[in-house]
């Protein structure tokens, strides 16, 4: 059962050319890029806040230019610690089409070649209108997968980051 899923695979991925492979990185990355988000909100997020807000409030006074200057540089940590990787994540998504496009690219030129070749025999150029499609559509799925991912990610980063801010209170 296992070898038949595995021999399933490998025929997908002749049949779509190398650039399946390079999705298949890709894809991994961003997915395994948003399962560490998700560990660090689950995980170490709230001992981060509780540190950082420590920080400001161990503070003497609150109201000062300087002290404003200490806030603002918490908030700019903070947020960057609590975005991450979502930089990275997006822009896996937004490579998973590119990468698509590349092995479309790449099976026309199969296609042209095949017709260049063999006259137009559509048996040779079936393969290459495959490699032109097969790419495509695991670009374009796992760019959408990837964007559902992305955007649950994307809200939680920002809905923390203003809690955070709305944290540091100014008073003393």
């Amino acid at each position: 059962m296992l070898g038949d899923a595995y021999l399933a695979i490998v025929q997908f991925i002749e049949q779509g050319g190398n650039v399946l492979y390079l999705i298949a990185i890709v894809t991994f990355l961003m997915w395994s890029l948003i399962f560490e988000r998700a560990w660090y909100f689950a995980r170490e997020h709230n001992a981060f806040v509780q540190v950082s807000m420590g920080v400001w409030e161990d503070r003497p006074e609150r109201r000062s230019w300087s002290a404003h200057q200490v806030r603002d540089r918490i908030i700019s940590e903070a947020a960057g610690k609590i975005t991450g990787t979502l930089p990275l994540i997006q822009t896996c998504v937004t490579l998973c089409p590119l990468l698509g496009l590349l092995g479309t690219v790449t099976g026309m030129i199969s296609v042209f070649d095949a017709m260049a070749n063999q006259g137009g025999n559509a048996r040779s150029m079936a393969a290459g209108v495959s490699m032109a499609t097969i790419p495509t559509m695991c670009g374009m799925i796992a760019s959408l997968s990837g964007l559902i991912g992305s955007t649950f990610v994307k809200r939680r980063v920002d809905r923390e980051v203003e809690l955070f801010e709305d944290h540091l209170t100014m008073d003393h």
